[in-house]
């Protein structure tokens, strides 16, 4: 049995040139290798800087305001790509097949001096093409040339919006992967595998299988489609048509064993596991494998359902789960690599998030899908808004649809649409399709998106905006965001996007509050830690903060800290230096961030989800992510780790009363909720104890802490959670103010709405009296599977709380902070005479330590011990 089947992924060995540099026609480039000798190597996927960076043309674009200075001038004439690829003369009969998956903007492909496709054909950053060049081939060494046209203002291209700067090259390049396809005659594409549930007292899938057989050559072809999933395995003997394609479609009717008992279910993360199967498709021609594929898809139902009429939810396999969530970006020259990529993935899993918004179709190929398939982590997919704003597109746009509404225009986004949905929708991460963002598409558009979900994908809900239903009583915007064919998005977004106090989320019910879905909101910047700011910020430009500081903030309302800076003066005491910032910077992460996914934690009757803006960062930047562009977690992240514990106890800003909440799918019982409450001098003056049980996913208040007297301006709420058998099962630790924040909704905000300052802030200054302390920690590492894990214990034998203890694992050698790193807990607070262990897994392979420091503890004094001890 032979097999004639050969996938060949097109990445290493590439060059690129700008045209300004090239005389010769794409004939002459295709065909004389001796052409590109002094061109620059590249790999692909690349965008054209990306290309330029990695070989230093320009070194540190992201360090203080260097990409600034990149020309941009030589990003408005066309890149040649080229690279060469081999036929084996055992290969000299099989047909072949190009496909790219991406290309930015458009693009003129010759091939050993024939040009295969023209811009024409190869037009917009999200088609995907493919070229028979089976009469284009030869026998060794074959010249592949692309020569890449940028886009232009009013193209629909890749893009940013106002969360960092526009990269100068506008991100022109192949983006995503090509790879050449070498076949028997019949090649398999777009299999598709569509998952049905059934409840009959046990669950049943129906599973509906679909692929299309293209036959390239010119004589019909019989054969045999073989399938097969684990055990299960079916047969259809197939004739193609010469130059033709059949759409072939199985399922229960005609194969009783694509109707599956009891299946194991795809699910999120802390409601099941997230199992996958795989579907293997050959087809075969006389006992020959003409081609062959491979799909991975789990089972899984996506449903959506209604709060009030007004506010949609999600379901999935007939559960209801409250996203929890926040966004997605690429780096800024789509530079990301596999093990970034991995490292993010597993961080949002570490934070408890169960889902990833993106803003976009983003990544430079699938790795992000597949891992989000692995770790039960949902994505929600869509266009991005900055197609729906002329300050993005360039050019003019329509006030209610943005910038597709022109025939032509709408005809090209359909299409890239349903390319980009027959790509990824075996991904049973993606949970709900987003057409658009800030807007509505145009009428003519959103048909045609539903002919492609009709015949392409029927198995999700789609969203026809990210923004929509507005609040409670509909006072911004709704009625730019209605759907004349599918009506209310039933979402909503109002903000916020700047400094936000933690009563906020609580008591709003106007704007962003915890209620309904918000699809993207935050508090507004988090500042990097000292470490990453040091990266990135000169020397002399890190202290007192500064235009180079603001480059590196947001765009438009965003381009500086002043609502951040003001919040930490007013409520911390004016910083004095840089670490003084760094200190406060980190603590008003952690108390800003933490309140918004509690209040939807408790909020589960009338919320439904939450996105915060954003997850990660494009470039070193000072505002909306949860870790740095290094992948050093700011205290938003811990904070984001606490707030989304699927058990856990959580204070309520808004009615002062202590929630246990429960996101698991089964009863917790036998329970006990212990509350302390302790004044600025570390001496309690509140304490009780409850035992409950707790319901599934659940929310439900304990007891009051509303009338408390003899408090401190500043003081603490610690919170223990304790099982059946009296172990610790988590923690959740405030610090609060007598004097509340009081919020101003009546402030004239102008055009731009997205904020709600505060008329008086909490005060917090009392925290700079909490005396200095030293702790007592001891540690060791342990070794295990090309991982090493630091377990350590911390122990405060003080009479003080020790407040927001910091761990870090440094490189001895580098003295650098290592990235990426899980930590258990951090950020935390010790109580007087408490000891807690952490444990933290890494993957670097080198000596490190571990450093300490906290609000009130000074690094230098601490008495490490001997050497660490290594476990293997």
């Amino acid at each position: 049995m032979l097999n004639k089947t050969f996938k060949i992924k097109l990445t290493e060995d590439w060059k690129i040139q700008s045209s300004e540099h090239i005389s010769q026609t794409g004939q002459e480039i295709s065909t004389d290798p001796n052409l590109s000798t002094n061109w620059l190597q590249t790999q692909v996927p690349t965008t054209v800087l990306g290309a330029l960076v990695a070989n230093k043309v320009y070194e540190d674009p992201y360090f203080g305001e260097n990409l600034k200075a990149i020309p941009t001038q030589q990003f408005k004439t066309p890149w040649w790509f080229i690279t060469k690829f081999t036929i084996h003369p055992e290969q000299a009969d099989l047909f072949a097949h190009l496909n790219f998956d991406g290309i930015n903007y458009k693009a003129n492909i010759w091939l050993n001096g024939h040009l295969i496709a023209d811009s024409k054909t190869v037009d917009g950053a999200y088609r995907r093409t493919s070229f028979d060049i089976s009469t284009y081939t030869t026998v060794g060494n074959n010249i592949l040339a692309v020569e890449v046209i940028p886009p232009k203002p009013g193209d629909f291209s890749t893009g940013f919006v106002d969360w960092n700067p526009a990269p100068p090259d506008g991100n022109m390049g192949i983006f995503r992967p090509v790879t050449l396809l070498l076949h028997g005659g019949v090649h398999i594409e777009n299999p598709f595998v569509q998952t049905a549930l059934h409840y009959n007292g046990n669950t049943e899938a129906k599973l509906l299988i679909a692929t299309e057989l293209h036959n390239d050559s010119a004589l019909a072809i019989s054969g045999t489609l073989i399938g097969t999933i684990g055990n299960i395995r079916f047969t259809l003997p197939i004739t193609v048509p010469p130059k033709g394609k059949e759409t072939i479609k199985v399922d229960p009717t005609e194969f009783p064993q694509l109707l599956i008992k009891d299946p194991k279910l795809w699910w999120p993360i802390h409601m099941g596991e997230p199992h996958l199967y795989h579907l293997d498709l050959t087809f075969k021609i006389d006992e020959q494998t003409s081609s062959t594929t491979s799909t991975r898809f789990g089972i899984r139902q996506v449903s959506d359902y209604w709060l009030d009429d007004t506010h949609r939810g999600f379901k999935i396999n007939g559960k209801k789960v409250l996203i929890k969530g926040a966004g997605w970006t690429d780096d800024l020259l789509l530079m990301d690599t596999h093990e970034k990529i991995e490292a993010q993935v597993n961080y949002v899993k570490q934070m408890n998030l169960n889902c990833i918004r993106l803003e976009g179709f983003w990544g430079n190929d699938k790795k992000l899908y597949d891992l989000c398939d692995e770790h039960g982590i949902l994505l929600m997919v869509g266009w991005s808004c900055h197609w729906e704003h002329e300050i993005h597109m360039g050019v003019p746009v329509n006030e209610r649809f943005g910038g597709v509404y022109k025939k032509e225009d709408i005809a090209h986004v359909a299409q890239a649409w349903e390319d980009q949905v027959i790509w990824l929708r075996n991904h049973p991460s993606i949970f709900v399709w987003t057409v658009a963002s800030d807007k509505v598409p145009i009428t003519e558009l959103e048909e045609k998106y539903i002919e492609t979900f009709s015949e392409y994908d029927p198995t999700r809900p789609y969203l026809n905006s990210t923004g929509g239903v507005g609040s409670d009583q509909h006072v911004i915007g709704s009625e730019d965001v209605i759907s004349e064919i599918s009506g209310s998005s039933g979402v909503k977004m109002l903000g916020p996007y700047a400094y936000t106090a933690p009563i906020y989320w609580f008591t709003d019910t106007k704007f962003g509050g915890a209620y309904g879905f918000n699809t993207e909101t935050g508090p507004g910047a988090q500042v990097p830690q000292l470490d990453s700011l040091r990266k990135f910020i000169p020397e002399d430009k890190l202290w007192p903060i500064n235009e180079t500081w603001d480059y590196h903030c947001g765009m438009y309302e965003f381009a500086d800290l002043s609502r951040f800076t003001k919040a930490i003066n007013e409520r911390y005491g004016t910083p004095e230096s840089i670490e003084e910032f760094d200190k406060k910077a980190q603590a008003m992460n952690y108390e800003l961030m933490r309140p918004m996914f509690e209040a939807f934690q408790v909020n589960k009757k009338k919320a439904t989800g939450v996105v915060q803006w954003m997850l990660n960062a494009a470039w070193p930047k000072m505002y909306w992510q949860l870790y740095d562009y290094y992948l050093l977690p700011t205290a938003a992240f811990y904070a984001v780790q606490k707030a989304c514990a699927p058990l856990q106890l959580i204070y309520n800003y808004g009615d002062h009363q202590i929630y246990a909440v429960n996101d698991y799918l089964h009863s917790v019982m036998d329970l006990t909720a212990q509350v302390q409450v302790y004044d600025i001098n570390s001496e309690i003056r509140f304490e009780a104890e409850k035992t409950f049980n707790a319901s599934p996913d659940s929310a439900v208040s304990l007891l009051p802490l509303d009338s408390l007297e003899n408090l401190s301006s500043t003081y603490f709420v610690n919170l223990r959670l304790f099982d059946s058998e009296k172990k610790q099962i988590s923690t959740n630790f405030y610090w609060l103010s007598t004097q509340e924040e009081t919020l101003d909704y009546e402030a004239d905000l102008g055009e731009f709405a997205f904020h709600t300052p505060s008329k008086q802030y909490a005060n917090l200054k009392a925290l700079s009296k909490l005396p200095n302390i030293s702790l007592d920690v001891s540690y060791h590492i342990e070794r295990k599977k090309g991982e090493q894990v630091a377990v350590v214990t911390l122990k405060n034998s003080n009479d003080c709380i020790a407040f927001l203890v910091h761990m870090k694992i440094i490189n001895k050698k580098s003295g650098e902070v290592i990235v990426p790193v899980l930590w258990d807990d951090n950020f935390i607070s010790l109580i007087p005479q408490e000891e807690r262990t952490i444990r933290a897994t890494f993957n670097v392979d080198t000596d490190v330590e571990i450093k300490v420091e906290g609000w009130n503890v000074d690094r230098t004094d601490y008495n490490v011990g001997p050497s660490p001890k290594v476990i293997d």
